[in-house]
């Protein structure tokens, strides 16, 4: 299994905002091979942001590789660059190979 995150630093006064537009949006993740889950993080809260990750749960790391390359990818975060005013730099993307899975 593979995980992918993406951390975004919202400012403080664009939370609510930040947190719409992601619940509202059209993921496209249920129509992609190899897609597990998703959860939507909110994190700790600074001086100058909050911090937010998305968490993705794929199969394999190709299935991951394969979406990013979809047209369910380019839909999915066609309008995503008018939200930078929201958060503090770019979003930050980290990559996980699952080793160990206990249930």
């Amino acid at each position: 299994m593979f995980i992918a995150m993406n951390r975004f630093k919202v400012r403080p006064e664009a939370v609510e905002e930040f947190t719409e537009i992601w619940r509202s949006r059209d993921s496209q993740l249920s129509r992609v091979p190899g897609f597990v889950e998703f959860q939507f993080l909110k994190g700790p809260e600074r001086e100058d942001h909050v911090l937010f990750a998305s968490h993705t749960v794929w199969r394999s790391f190709d299935d991951f590789a394969n979406w990013t390359k979809s047209e369910h990818f380019r839909a999915a975060h066609k309008n995503a660059g008018d939200n930078k005013p929201l958060y503090l730099g770019p979003p930050e993307f980290e990559g996980f190979e699952v080793v160990d899975d206990v249930k």
